[in-house]
């Protein structure tokens, strides 16, 4: 009854549907270089190594307990 032959409200804008398809497909356009090697040694190796590195420095350092009821203020 009524549908299809309605014109779409808004223009597609030609640069982010070329984006979107881009994204979309990003799989099939990627390849390892020097640029991309080093991204992910660094999110997969440096960044993992270096919260765990911090991690086991501050292990029992700080305690985090807040006061409780009943607690004197004290102890803390």
């Amino acid at each position: 009854m009524a549908g299809g032959h309605h014109r779409e409200a808004l223009q597609q804008d030609p640069a982010f549907t070329k984006y979107s398809n881009l994204n979309a497909n990003r799989y099939k356009y990627f390849r390892w270089n020097a640029r991309t090697a080093r991204i992910n040694f660094i999110y997969a190796i440096v960044i993992p190594s270096a919260i765990l590195t911090l991690a086991y420095k501050t292990e029992g350092k700080y305690n985090f307990r807040g006061k409780r009821r009943g607690d004197i203020p004290q102890d803390f």
